[in-house]
């Protein structure tokens, strides 16, 4: 009798424990589907990591409420000199997308020992190009205008960014005008993480590309591959080889096109992952054994050290 008992407690919590896994698949299949960041950073705050992260310093340095910075920092004693700084541009099409939904990448950064600026700008129509650069150029420089009171170096940072991000920090390290408007030095960028990005995507074929840029007098001069350079930080693309929102062929063409200019850029391909799958790799849950984090984390490293060349590398 006791062990009849027994034998049903067990399938019942074995029953519960499939419940909860199915929802929870449920749960990351449709944030996927949808590319949903806020349920993505929801899922990651539920799990804890060995170094929180404080939100040190928040601000604005424009009237909109998306021309915002938040400044987040690894609790704890920083090293000298400061936190190393990493700028992550959130993602959207250029229309939506909110600071508040990506503090995982925060969280995921701190826990190794960097701070993270996230960095917003103006969506579509108040966003359309150039609006979208300079608000992120802005970005750049209110964080470094505000790091020190976080007890951040930014003297030398590192740009990222996921889609539509990844296209606004790819532009700003390519196209030098940008941030020379903002009164940043282009020597304060020691490299350049693209997740997902738009690099060569013209003539416009999506709503949201014909969206943001329309107007703009030079549709071609809105490509970050018009500007492939030797002078440019380095620069590192991440894509998924089943992306349909971003093709893989816009990573793929940025890379030869700097290559063949004498620049520095690697490009890491993973096979079958889509558009919303390299940044989820920046959550806790879906790091997937840091396919993504790890290359990513090995570049920051390596460009905050030195900007030292790279090769490009396919997978």
């Amino acid at each position: 009798m006791r062990r009849g008992k027994k034998g049903r407690w067990l399938v019942g919590i074995a029953i519960v424990l499939l419940v909860l896994a199915a929802a929870g698949y449920g749960t990351w299949r449709w944030a996927v589907a949808r590319g949903s960041a806020a349920t993505l950073d929801w899922i990651d705050a539920r799990f804890s990591r060995a170094t929180p992260v404080r939100l040190a310093e928040e601000g604005r340095y424009g009237a909109s409420h998306h021309q915002n910075v938040e400044l987040w920092v690894p609790q704890g004693q920083p090293p000298a000199g400061g936190w190393p700084l990493v700028v992550f541009v959130y993602g959207g099409g250029w229309h939506d997308g909110a600071t508040e939904e990506y503090r995982f990448v925060a969280r995921t950064l701190g826990d190794r020992g960097y701070a993270t600026a996230l960095v917003g700008y103006r969506l579509v129509p108040e966003g359309r190009f150039p609006a979208m650069l300079r608000d992120t150029a802005a970005g750049v420089r209110w964080t470094r205008d505000h790091a020190a009171g976080a007890s951040i170096d930014a003297k030398r940072l590192v740009l990222t960014g996921h889609s539509a991000g990844a296209y606004n920090v790819l532009m700003l390290t390519l196209d030098p005008q940008w941030l020379e408007e903002a009164g940043v030095p282009g020597s304060a960028i020691a490299g350049t993480v693209s997740l997902a990005g738009p690099a060569d995507f013209y003539p416009f074929t999506s709503a949201s590309a014909k969206n943001a840029m329309a107007g703009a007098p030079d549709p071609k001069g809105t490509q970050p591959i018009s500007f492939a350079r030797a002078g440019a930080p380095p620069i590192l693309l991440l894509h998924g080889t089943a992306d349909d929102v971003v093709r893989v062929r816009n990573s793929r063409n940025l890379a030869t096109a700097i290559t063949r200019a004498g620049g520095r850029v690697q490009e890491i391909e993973f096979d079958g992952m889509g558009h919303a799958g390299v940044v989820m790799g920046l959550s806790r849950p879906f790091a997937q054994g840091g396919k993504v984090l790890d290359p990513m984390l090995a570049f920051i490293r390596s460009s905050l050290a030195a900007s030292v060349p790279v090769q490009r590398e396919n997978r």
